[in-house]
This record gives structure tokens, C-alpha cells and sequence, in this order.
């Protein structure tokens, strides 16, 4: 890390983990507004479901495209980038006259988030003074995380008590990306040397042969994680306000935001119960966590949704944080960056396919019937990443990585 003369009193990685935050809470700002946009607009819940799966497709097309771009160029600028993509999304949600708007809008914020996962994870890591490494690391999964959940609840609370329930949440979001811009611009910068403009260089995905055996079962259990965070950011809200006839939008919001909550939770559990059994566990814990949702589904329950959403995101927490150790450590230095990006693309795939398999699903059923179907498919990945990561702990698959190169 480079930090230049009289730069000291400068911020740290706290304040690149609030710019994080920021930065994440924009992607999640309409969860809980898309039954007002159906009403206004007029479209159908599946139609909700590619809304959001637009998303996460701009998501890994940056991670594809240009996830490495923030080593070249530095990280302040991509962070800047980012934000300035983060206000362009706020700016097409206030101009929004129907699903063109709103489609744009989430194509931007997709661009957005994938810029920030890695300049800002990376920005956070840097920024960290040798002995603050391990908090560093779990703030900059907690902003992540903390992020995407505050969004909801931010919007979910403007919309129910203050007026302009479509508009007031982005000036906000307008509002707090400009102070991050301030922040970003007292930042050090911790890449040395960075190039202005150097041309992009897409690294596609790869994942080298003395890793498949810890990926495999890394990356189906963040398949599966993220699949349930896509079920509550894209449908929660039409379920608890059609079939749990709740029509407070802040309470829609807190239920949304009780998952994130709980996975930076399980997130910070992670080290305590060590990498190891941390991958098992969390498999076990997020189909506790399916059961339960599934059971609010068939009881109409909203208490037991939300002990669903609390149970499900802390396994969810605990399982992508050890999952993520486990590549990260296991892959060669020379394509550390190319395997954890692969992995972030199959975690964002859990994200969108499912849950648009769920809305197309609904079109044919009902949300309750389709949902039903969806969490048992999520949880019978769960099942296998989990039972596969029991018999053969990470110990086992590192031997068989260093069998493999000798």
C-alpha cells in the first residue's frame, strides 16, 4: 500500500467501507417500492423478477469485463466511476415514465455494484494498517452485505411515512453519494504507479484444475446463499403484501433487511468456528433457514418468514465467507483473480436464474406454490455442498491439490 507524504491523517478503511455501504444500498433501493412501480406501470411479477435479474447480468458482465480494471487504473477512480453509475441509476428511477426508465436503472446499478465489489473489497483491505487486517476484512464484507440491506429498510421507511414515496428515497441516494464522493476524494490511493486509461484486458472465467475440487462445492453453496437473497430482494415484497396482506412497506423493508442482517452476522462467525466446518455448518444452517421460509409460505406466517430470513442469512453469511476462504486460499497467486471472479459470476448467476425461474413459475401457479418449488430445489443444492464439503473437509481437497502439482 502507498500512502504519500502528508497523507497520514487521511481517511482509512473504515471510511472506504462507508463509501462501500453507500455504494451498495443504491442496488437495493427499490425492493420494496416494486408494488407501487406495478401498480403505477402495470406488469406482471415475472416481469418483477427479470427487472431484477437485469441486475445481476450487468453485475457479471463488469466482473467478466473489467473486475480487474481498479489494479491498473487505481482504485479511486473506478470507486468514482462507480458512484457516478450509482447517481445515473437514482436519476432513471426519478425520471421513470415505465419499464424502459426502470430497466436503465437497474442496468446502471448493476454496473455500479460490480465495479464496487472489487475496487471497494480491495480499497478496504489496502487502506488497513498491518494489525488491522482481520477487522478490515470483515468490515469490507459487512458494507457489502449491511449495504444491500439498509437499502430496503432506508426505502421501506421514506415510502410509508414521508411524502413522494416514488422520488424522495433517490434524492437521498443522490445525496449520500455525494458525500462519498467527498470521502473517495481524501482517500489515499494505494495502487502504485496506476495508468490513465489503460485499455481493458476482459478476463473471462477460469478456474485451474488443482481448485475444481474446492470450488465445486464452494461455488454451489454460494449458488445456493444467493439464490435466497434473490428470492427476498425480488418476490418478499409481493408475498407479504399479497399472501400475508401486510401493506407497510417498512415493515416489507425490515423483512428484507433482516436477511442481510443476519448474513454479516454469520459472516463474522466465520473465523470463530473456523474455515473448516464453517462450510458445512452454514450449508446447514441456510436449509434450516429454507424450511422455515418454506413453512411461512404454507402457515401464511410472517413471523415465521422472518425467523426464516434470519436463519437462512446467517447460514448464508457463514457459508459464502468460508467458501470464499477456501478459493481464495486454495487457487495459485498467478490466477487467484480469475478464480475468485469466476466464483463471484456463479454467485451472482444464484441471484437471477432461480429467482426468474420463480416468477415465470408464478405465472403457471401461484407465488406460494411457485416458492415452494424454489426452496426445495435450493435446498437440495444446499444439501449436496454441504454433505460433499463434510466428507471431504478442505484439508483433504488441499492434499489432493498438492498431489495433483507434484
Amino acid at each position: 500500500m502507498i500512502v504519500r507524504k502528508g497523507e497520514g491523517h487521511r481517511p482509512g478503511y473504515v471510511a472506504a467501507a462507508l463509501v462501500f455501504a453507500i455504494g451498495m444500498a443504491g442496488t437495493t433501493l427499490p425492493t420494496p417500492l416494486y408494488g407501487l412501480y406495478q401498480q403505477e406501470i402495470g406488469f406482471s411479477d415475472l416481469m418483477v423478477t427479470v427487472v431484477f435479474a437485469v441486475y445481476a447480468v450487468a453485475v457479471i458482465a463488469v466482473l467478466l469485463v473489467g473486475g480487474n480494471y481498479s489494479d491498473a487504473v487505481g482504485r479511486r477512480p473506478v470507486l468514482l466511476c462507480a458512484m457516478l453509475l450509482s447517481a445515473a441509476s437514482a436519476g432513471c428511477f426519478l425520471l421513470e415514465t415505465g419499464l424502459p426508465l426502470l430497466f436503465a436503472g437497474r442496468l446502471l446499478s448493476g454496473f455500479a455494484a460490480g465495479l464496487l465489489s472489487g475496487a471497494a473489497t480491495a480499497a478496504v483491505m489496502e487502506l488497513a494498517r498491518p494489525g488491522q487486517r482481520a477487522r478490515a476484512g470483515f468490515a469490507a464484507t459487512a458494507a457489502n452485505m449491511g449495504g444491500l440491506g439498509c437499502g430496503p429498510l432506508l426505502s421501506g421507511i421514506l415510502a410509508q411515512y414521508a411524502p413522494r414515496p416514488l422520488e424522495l428515497v433517490f434524492w437521498v441516494h443522490i445525496a449520500l453519494v455525494a458525500v462519498a464522493a467527498v470521502i473517495i476524494r481524501f482517500l489515499p490511493e494505494t495502487v502504485e504507479r496506476p495508468k490513465r486509461f489503460p485499455p481493458l484486458k476482459p478476463q473471462g472465467v477460469s478456474v485451474p484444475p488443482e481448485v475444481r475440487g474446492v470450488f465445486a462445492p464452494a461455488s454451489v453453496a454460494a449458488f445456493a446463499g444467493f439464490s435466497l437473497l434473490g428470492l427476498f430482494t425480488a418476490l418478499a415484497p409481493s408475498f407479504v403484501a399479497r399472501t400475508l396482506d401486510v401493506h407497510n412497506l417498512a415493515v416489507t423493508g425490515a423483512v428484507v433487511f433482516s436477511v442481510f442482517l443476519a448474513s454479516t452476522a454469520g459472516q463474522s462467525l466465520s473465523e470463530r468456528i473456523g474455515t473448516r466446518r464453517a462450510l458445512p455448518i452454514g450449508c446447514a444452517v441456510l436449509i434450516a433457514g429454507l424450511l422455515l421460509v418454506a413453512s411461512s409460505l404454507v402457515a401464511e406466517s410472517l413471523a415465521v418468514l422472518v425467523a426464516g430470513a434470519l436463519c437462512g442469512g446467517a447460514g448464508q453469511g457463514l457459508a459464502f465467507r468460508a467458501a470464499l476462504s477456501l478459493v481464495g486460499g486454495a487457487a495459485p497467486a498467478e490466477h487467484r483473480g480469475g478464480t475468485i471472479s469466476a466464483f463471484f459470476v456463479i454467485a451472482y448467476t444464484g441471484i437471477s436464474l432461480p429467482v426468474v425461474g420463480v416468477g415465470a413459475a408464478a405465472q403457471l401457479w401461484d407465488l406460494r406454490t411457485a416458492g415452494l418449488v424454489f426452496t426445495g430445489c435450493v435446498i437440495l443444492l444446499a444439501a449436496g455442498a454441504g454433505a460433499y464439503s463434510a466428507l471431504r473437509p478442505p484439508t483433504e481437497l488441499t492434499r489432493t491439490r498438492d498431489e495433483t502439482r507434484r
